[in-house]
């Protein structure tokens, strides 16, 4: 009987733990903290469509793409909770994009989409200016994500009305910004 107890208070913690995370999740610290020591690959991201995603959710921006694919071009898609996870940084995770009222600084798809919340390896002891000898492998196990396919593939699906087919290969060739060249790669 006791083992039965303590199975299901078990059991109880654990979807607890699921469904209430604690902060100790890594959260998203936003482009402004990635580009004092990452400016040119911040400048070449700017350029790209990932960083101004956001701004296709406003009424009249892509209207005549909005209307071929029967969406509504005047329509404000900005609060829409469809459209949020492919145009934001971290919607709908702790420490994510809540609003553009609230969180305008993880508004567009940033560099944690692919690279994972920087809250976890954003920090003094690894990666930073005083830090030069860091190494890929600490920051991955600090939490930093290596981009591939299954993190582009969450919003380059049939999901969403403006899918084409994704290749990803391709994509990867053509790159999304400038890349830093370590000196230390492992």
């Amino acid at each position: 009987m006791r083992l039965r107890n303590h199975t299901a208070v078990l059991g109880l913690l654990f979807f607890a733990a699921l469904m209430f995370p604690t902060g100790s999740q890594a959260q998203d610290v936003g482009v402004s903290k990635c580009r004092p020591c990452h400016l040119p690959q911040t400048k070449s991201w700017e350029q790209t469509k990932m960083a101004k995603a956001f701004d296709l959710l406003k009424p009249g921006i892509a209207a005549d793409k909005k209307a071929a694919k029967k969406l509504d071009p005047n329509k404000d898609y900005t609060h829409d909770t469809e459209c949020l996870p492919c145009h934001t940084t971290g919607y709908g995770k702790p420490g994510g994009f809540e609003s553009i009222e609230a969180t305008p600084g993880l508004a567009g798809v940033q560099c944690e989409v692919c690279h994972g919340p920087g809250g976890g390896y954003l920090k003094p002891t690894l990666m930073s200016l005083q830090n030069k000898a860091y190494k890929r492998t600490d920051l991955v196990a600090a939490g930093l994500t290596v981009p591939d396919v299954k993190i582009c593939q969450g919003c380059h699906n049939p999901k969403s009305p403006f899918y084409a087919a994704f290749n990803y290969e391709s994509r990867k060739a053509q790159g999304t910004h400038e890349h830093l060249q370590l000196n230390n790669p492992h």
